[in-house]
């Protein structure tokens, strides 16, 4: 049993020792490491641009390698900023981002982790205090009232906590009130120090959950050969409903309820910076008063961080469902394959000096005429010929009365007209179905290619349309110059 034991806290502390953050704190230049994250990485500085970053750690290095701290490489790493960088992004301790069109630096949750540990123990140590022991026990109080269900006893308990603030409240109505002395108070900001330390990391690991999950997701979609609707469905609401898909992101939901009302980060700024206005923050060093000041921004920033977190995943697993085609992606495989079994078979034969010809463009494939009808097998072919005017039947209709001029039969009435006639006279003697308005538009047609002289005068006629009624119209006068026979003559 012993050794069972024995090898199980063996294997957790191993696993303990792999993660980076134990990796960032056990390393041999992790002075260096801590000192240049913190110097980047403030409460208001969440992200850095990425050539910001390598300037400011390539300062960094030639500062303390003037100052004689490159004696040993196990204190300055060897390099240039923008190197080192990169080793760090490769350890995950830096995340690379894409920030407004800018490329950034974050840090990650074990890098904000292994901060946090440093700063907690090279500062002042916490102290077992009345603060700290009342919140455990608040703590455990309000988990034990939670999770109690018989009615009754969570009736009595509060019925006895109404009456301990009922008395409270008489208390200080008669005897007014008596605040904590200094030395409790500045207790109470430490246990808040303290609790606020641990906050930028817990944001962290949910904003990194978040984006594993999208990796995940992504990961699996792209593998996936079940049908394109099914996909869209499942992945579309887990896109969705992206907060309650991990444990971290569940447990942010349920935060937010409390500190994702922008009313109340401001109530909480304003009392911080109320509460450095007390006697109290005489005992805070100056860097527990800018840590203090700044818990309201660190809440601030971690909440924006989650929140853009699970907008990017959102948007990335939507747009991968919306792009995603199993069928194309099996058809683009198949291809590749068929393309390297074709380079290898060409490999084994070829001459070492021989080239290959690059394909600067596909060729076109001559379809001909494609079928147009599903339901036809045949070929189409070409048109019937078109049957001779003469034997074409024309119903008598009034559709075709209201069609185009009657040029043949106005022809005829022209060639015996003779020479010289006035168009307006000649137009109101024709028969009347050749009188209509689109008649006359012929007729003055057929003048102007026989030849026409016009006159100073003003013609006026009186058109017959087909259903009986007239409309007049006028224009130039006109008088023809000599019959169509008499030209041809």
């Amino acid at each position: 049993m012993t050794g069972t034991r024995a090898e199980a806290a063996y294997s957790r502390s191993l696993a303990a020792f792999r993660t980076p953050t134990l990796g960032l704190l056990h390393g041999r230049q992790a002075p260096f490491v801590i000192a240049s994250l913190s110097m980047l990485f403030t409460a208001d500085r969440a992200a850095v641009p990425i050539a910001d970053a390598h300037a400011e750690v390539d300062e960094t290095l030639t500062e303390l390698r003037a100052a004689g701290y490159d004696d040993d490489d196990r204190r300055i790493p060897a390099g240039t900023g923008r190197e080192v960088c990169r080793i760090w992004a490769k350890q995950g301790w830096l995340v690379q981002q894409i920030d407004d069109d800018v490329e950034v630096y974050r840090l990650s949750a074990h890098a904000v982790e292994a901060l946090e540990i440093t700063g907690r123990t090279g500062g002042n140590r916490t102290r077992v205090s009345n603060s700290r022991v009342r919140t455990l026990l608040e703590a455990v109080e309000r988990l034990s009232d939670d999770a109690e269900a018989d009615p009754v006893k969570r009736i009595a308990r509060l019925t006895a906590e109404r009456d301990a603030l009922d008395a409270e409240i008489l208390r200080i109505q008669a005897d007014g009130t008596a605040p904590l002395d200094d030395e409790e108070l500045y207790e109470e900001a430490e246990n808040v120090l303290h609790l606020a330390r641990e906050l930028p990391a817990d944001f962290t690991r949910v904003a990194e959950s978040l984006k594993q999950m999208q990796r995940d997701v992504v990961s699996y979609l792209r593998r996936d050969d079940r049908p394109t609707g099914e996909v869209l469905r499942e992945y579309l609401q887990r896109a969705k409903d992206v907060m309650q898909s991990t444990p971290e992101g569940r447990a942010f939901a349920g935060a937010l309820r409390l500190i994702g009302d922008p009313d109340r980060i401001d109530a909480l700024t304003s009392q911080l910076r109320g509460l450095l206005a007390q006697p109290f923050s005489r005992f805070l060093d100056p860097a527990q008063r800018i840590e203090f000041d700044a818990i309201g921004r660190r809440v601030e920033l971690g909440v924006e961080e989650v929140l853009n977190a699970q907008r990017r995943a959102s948007h990335v697993i939507t747009g991968q469902v919306k792009s995603h085609d199993p069928l194309r992606d099996r058809q683009i495989d198949e291809l590749l394959r068929d393309v390297t079994a074709g380079l290898h078979d060409w490999a084994g034969g070829a001459p070492r000096s021989a080239s290959v010809d690059p394909v600067r463009s596909l060729p076109l494939i001559d379809l001909g005429r494609l079928r147009q009808s599903i339901g036809d097998i045949r070929p189409p072919g070409s048109p019937a010929p078109l049957t001779d005017a003469d034997d074409v039947e024309y119903l008598e209709a009034d559709s075709r009365s209201w069609g185009g001029p009657h040029y043949a039969e106005l022809e005829a009435y022209v060639a015996g007209l003779g020479d010289g006639f006035d168009v307006g006279e000649a137009f109101t003697h024709a028969p009347d179905a050749d009188r209509r308005p689109v008649d006359l538009v012929g007729l003055l047609e057929i003048v102007h290619q026989i030849g026409m002289t016009e006159q100073d005068a003003l013609s006026t006629v009186e058109t017959l349309r087909p259903d009986g009624t007239t409309r007049r119209f006028a224009f130039t006068a006109v008088t023809a110059a000599e019959t169509k026979e008499d030209q041809d003559a």
